[in-house]
């Protein structure tokens, strides 16, 4: 008996911890699945800041680009004075008699100047070597933007191919629903002109017969009975009518709303698609 109770002890400890486990897996993979999301949000929010940050050093680039240009034309307009002013001290140095102190500073002088031509110098060169790396760059961006006037081409080609389907959709369902107005409209039309041929008849047969009332009566019953029949037969078709009339207004409608949606001007179809407000038009 003691060993029987231990073993249900056992067993129930055995349930309690694998339940405490399966528990604590799940509430580590629960864990883990919110880690998952927040590095997945923060990789994006981390892309979407590098993609802004190198769209700013390109825009940066350019700007650099046209002012580093206007610097290198300083540069050279500078060079060409400082070469000149050389030249003339040179020749003044050569020519003029004026004292040595005079010339020791306007030598002096002209070493300053010579410093700085060679700081410009040192300048230029790094701009130089920035302008190379800019236009490599501006290459890259001119051989996307080939690219993404290729996929333009192919989206606008796609757009025209869908363009015509529309066309010769509309005008196949626009000359089925024509033509199925067409014979109900001379269906009606036939049954009117017979039913108006029968009341001409009826009439002749009645006044010729000279029937007794209530005679009469039973016939004038039997037509009246005829008439509804034919009045219900007519109003039956009117309402087919009626009814493809609609659904060819709502064909209409909804080519019109697709072609808006895809951007297509309704006037570039060529031809004016028929409605049917009224019933018999």
């Amino acid at each position: 008996e003691m060993e029987a109770k231990y073993s249900r002890k056992m067993q129930a400890l055995r349930d309690e911890m694998d339940l405490r486990r399966k528990t604590e897996i799940h509430e580590l993979e629960e864990r883990k699945n919110n880690q998952i999301s927040e590095l997945l949000g923060n990789h994006e929010g981390a892309f979407g800041a590098i993609k802004n940050y190198y769209n700013d050093i390109t825009a940066k680039n350019l700007t650099l680009i046209s002012l580093l240009k206007e610097q290198v034309e300083e540069l050279k307009k500078k060079e060409a004075v400082l070469e000149k002013e050389k030249a003339e001290v040179q020749l003044q140095n050569k020519e003029l008699t004026e004292p040595l102190q005079e010339a020791q500073e306007l030598v002096a002088e002209l070493q300053k100047k010579l410093v700085h031509y060679y700081r410009d110098k040192e300048a230029l060169m790094t701009s130089k070597a920035h302008l190379k790396i800019t236009q490599k760059e501006l290459k890259d961006l001119q051989w996307e933007h080939e690219v993404l006037e290729q996929r333009f081409s192919k989206v606008q080609e796609e757009r025209d191919q869908l363009y015509q389907k529309f066309t010769r959709a509309i005008n196949e369902v626009q000359q089925k629903s024509g033509f199925k107005n067409l014979l109900l409209e001379r269906k009606l039309q036939g049954l009117i002109d017979l039913l108006e041929k029968k009341e001409v008849e009826l009439s002749e047969v009645l006044a010729a017969s000279n029937l007794d009332p209530s005679a009469l009566s039973l016939v004038s019953h039997k037509l009246e009975d005829v008439l509804q029949s034919k009045n219900a037969t007519i109003q039956d078709l009117q309402f087919q009518l009626a009814r493809v009339c609609k659904a060819h207004n709502d064909m209409l409608q909804t080519f019109k709303a697709k072609l808006t949606s895809f951007g297509i001007p309704l006037d570039n179809l060529g031809f004016q698609p028929l409605s049917f407000p009224i019933l018999g038009q």
